[in-house]
């Protein structure tokens, strides 16, 4: 079991940063991936930046550029900087870690970008 908690959301304008934190407890040593999805009002929840194991990092076209993803040296913190906000980037952003193909979630820090 791993237990995933967010912080970090809030309201900023366009063009603005945010940067958002998950901390991470439990199996993390079990952690294959780990990342960060976003879901607005009506619409699915999608990818929004990918951390493998080794490091490796996958971004959708929407977010490349802008958005980076990094963990800390004990890979218990996952981080999501998030440069040059647009108001469509308005949504819940959950954390999510995979071990095998059991996926955790958090339970979500709302960002709100203004025009």
């Amino acid at each position: 079991q791993v237990q995933l908690v967010e912080s970090g959301g809030g309201l900023v304008q366009a063009g603005g940063s945010l940067r958002l934190s998950c901390a991470a407890s439990g199996s993390i040593s079990r952690i294959n991936v780990m990342a960060w999805y976003r879901q607005a009002p009506g619409k699915e929840r999608d990818l929004v930046a990918l951390i493998g194991s080794g490091g490796r990092t996958n971004y959708p076209d929407s977010v490349k550029g802008r958005f980076t993803i990094s963990t800390n040296n004990a890979k218990n913190m996952v981080y999501l900087q998030m440069n040059s906000l647009k108001p469509e980037d308005t949504a819940v952003y959950y954390c999510n870690a995979l071990i095998v193909r059991t996926p955790f979630w958090g339970q979500g820090t709302q960002v709100t970008v203004s025009s």
